[in-house]
C-alpha cells in the first residue's frame, strides 16, 4: 500500500477482507471498528452512510456492504492511490508565502486548523474557536460560535460551512443583494486551478509556475 511517498506492508496473516481476517482485532485501520462498531454505538451518519447509499445503515446492510464492496477491503492490499499525506508551500505575488499540510492519520478526522501570521498580530482557528494575538497589546481575544443547532438541518459538515454557504446563496437570491455572496465563482475557479496545480506538483515531483502556460 502506497500513501504519498510512504509504503505500509500488508501484516503477516491479513486476509483480503475485514470481515474474514485473522489480525482485524489488532489493526488500527479494521473496517469492523470504522463502520460496524460506529452502528453500534449509535452513529449512522457519515462515513457509515457513504457504504449505505440505497439503505438505512443498520448492521445487516452495513455488514453486507463491508462484505461485497470496496469499504470492507484490506487497506494493505488495495490499487487506492489516493495521496493520504501532502505538504505544499506556496508562493505569491508580492512575497506572500503560505503553507497547507493535509495528512489522513489524525485524531480528529476531517478537522481543518489555520493560523494566518500578519505584521499586527496572528489569527488561528482550530474548528470550534478563533484565537487572534495582537502584537501591540500581547493581548489574546477568543471567538466561538455555536454550531450546535446547525446539526438539526443535517448541514453541519465542514464545520458548519456548507449551512452557511447555501443560507448566503439562497438569502442573496431572495434579496437581489449580490453582496450577501463573500466568494463568487472566479474566487472558487482560482482556487480549484490552485489545487490542479499543486497536485500536479506532487505527481511530477517539480516546482509549478503558476500562469506558465508553456508547460500546461
Amino acid at each position: 500500500m502506497k500513501h504519498g511517498s510512504i509504503v505500509f506492508y500488508q501484516p503477516t496473516g491479513a486476509g483480503d477482507c475485514c470481515l474474514d481476517c485473522s489480525v482485524e482485532g489488532n489493526c488500527p485501520y479494521s473496517a469492523c471498528k470504522i463502520y460496524v462498531d460506529s452502528v453500534k454505538q449509535g452513529h449512522t451518519g457519515w462515513p457509515v452512510s457513504v457504504i449505505c447509499p440505497n439503505s438505512l445503515p443498520d448492521i445487516e446492510s452495513v455488514t453486507e456492504a463491508l462484505r461485497t464492496g470496496p469499504y470492507g477491503r484490506c487497506v494493505y492490499d488495495c490499487d487506492n492511490d489516493v495521496c493520504s499525506n501532502q505538504v505544499v508551500n506556496m508562493e505569491f505575488e508580492g512575497g506572500l508565502t503560505a503553507a497547507f499540510s493535509m495528512v489522513a492519520f489524525t485524531e480528529e478526522i476531517c478537522q481543518r486548523k489555520t493560523t494566518i501570521y500578519g505584521s499586527k498580530g496572528e489569527l488561528s482557528y482550530n474548528g470550534r474557536e478563533i484565537r487572534v494575538f495582537d502584537f501591540l497589546t500581547r493581548i489574546p481575544t477568543k471567538h466561538t460560535a455555536s454550531s450546535e443547532d446547525l446539526k438539526h438541518y443535517g448541514m453541519s459538515g465542514h464545520g458548519g460551512a456548507d449551512y452557511h454557504l447555501m443560507n448566503a446563496f439562497i438569502s442573496a437570491l431572495a434579496n437581489n443583494d449580490p453582496s450577501m455572496i463573500r466568494s463568487g465563482p472566479e474566487e472558487t475557479l482560482i482556487s480549484h486551478l490552485l489545487v490542479f496545480e499543486a497536485e500536479r506538483s506532487r505527481v511530477e515531483s517539480r516546482v509549478v509556475y503558476c500562469g506558465d502556460t508553456a508547460e500546461s
